[in-house]
């Protein structure tokens, strides 16, 4: 049922095995942002599961606003560094490629976690503008409440500090040994939340159209070219829903989709990661295109499926959160819609978290373990 996924890929100067990759999912397990051995050892059994890539949890950039929490792992620091050189030597000894996805939280940053980071410090906003006050969200209302007031929008240098974190970090990465480098532009982080309409209201030449709007996300994958060379190929992460509303759209046609990505392929992105809850549900009115299916037909560019391969669906507003989701096997609408040239990865998040054999399963038709909670608080 899956011959079809176990193709290879050229992406630059990296071949994937298969089209099956770990998508990023945060675990918060390395203390003081350095990668231990146990984070190389989770993401090795993954590796050893055949998978055709790996992208990494979101990495810190080296940016003193960039991420709050200190176990998300940073990719600056001799220590950091040499963890994630670590990590890589042991996910290249099992045959598998591996990217980390940089990540600045811009809005986000003191808003899930506000331990020791917290400050008066405010966050990155492009406009100064967090969210809407009534959006369905996951974090708890009172910290949406601590995040409306409005703040001072970035200024020039701010914007071009977060550019250069960017390109520092992913110089790094490819130093270290990483091939390839993905970039964290969705869920209404800090390269979002100049894409999204809502809290990018500026007038100058980072907002006004999409294409405007898209602008600092362009010049993010221009620096981050220049860092790293021609044979790197570079992802970038998209959504609609945002962390500071599920229901949040990027674009509510396909001509303002066009127009808005239009930028960020031009700019150099190899692949388009598009996030949604659900692979199988249709972007737009009449027709059965997904998010990745729509951004493959109006740029050309490669993309990349995710959400909830292997997981049943759940009737909550933020069911991408939801810990008691059953195992599912959606793989042959899956398959099917591979075999339209729909995209060309697929990406499995929690499903390879609960079972780092998941793939071999699928493979081998066998029956998925039952979904465990307590693997999301686990380093297994």
């Amino acid at each position: 049922m899956l011959k079809s996924l176990l193709t290879p890929l050229q992406l630059r100067g990296v071949t994937l095995a298969n089209r099956v990759v770990m998508s990023p999912m945060s675990r918060y397990f390395c203390a003081g942002g350095v990668p231990t051995r146990d984070v190389a050892d989770y993401y090795r059994r993954r590796a050893d599961g055949g998978l055709g890539l790996i992208i990494t949890e979101g990495v810190s950039v080296d940016h003193p606003r960039a991420v709050d929490n200190p176990g998300i792992p940073r990719l600056h620091g001799e220590d950091a560094l040499a963890g994630w050189r670590y990590v890589v030597d042991s996910v290249h000894a099992a045959g598998c490629p591996i990217w980390p996805q940089l990540w600045h939280q811009g809005p986000m940053w003191n808003v899930e976690f506000a331990g020791a980071h917290a400050t008066d410090t405010a966050a990155l906003r492009p406009s100064g503008i967090w969210g809407p006050p009534d959006g369905v969200i996951s974090v708890h209302p009172e910290r949406r409440l601590q995040s409306l007031p409005e703040t001072a929008p970035m200024r020039e240098e701010e914007i071009a500090d977060a550019i250069a974190a960017y390109a520092a970090s992913a110089r790094n990465a490819v130093a270290v040994g990483f091939d390839g480098i993905a970039v964290h532009g969705a869920h209404g982080y800090l390269i979002d939340s100049f894409l999204w309409q809502y809290t990018n209201r500026r007038a100058d030449h980072w907002g006004g159209t999409p294409a405007a709007r898209a602008r600092f996300g362009a010049e993010v994958i221009r620096a981050i070219r220049a860092a790293v060379g021609e044979s790197v190929p570079i992802a970038l992460r998209i959504s609609q829903f945002k962390m500071q509303d599920y229901r949040a759209r990027l674009a509510d046609t396909p001509a303002e989709l066009a127009e808005l990505l239009g930028p960020l392929a031009d700019a150099g992105v190899d692949l388009f990661d598009c996030s949604q809850r659900f692979f199988d549900t249709p972007l737009f009115e009449g027709s059965p295109l997904n998010l990745a299916g729509w951004v493959k037909a109006l740029t050309g560019t490669r993309t990349m499926t995710v959400g909830g391969i292997g997981l049943g669906k759940s009737g909550k507003p933020a069911a991408h959160i939801d810990r008691g989701q059953p195992s599912d096997n959606n793989l042959p609408s899956l398959v099917e819609r591979f075999d339209r040239d729909e995209f060309d990865l697929v990406a499995v998040g929690r499903s390879l978290l609960n079972d780092p054999e998941w793939l071999r399963r699928a493979i081998e038709q066998r029956d998925f373990l039952p979904f465990d909670p307590a693997n999301l608080e686990r380093l297994a």
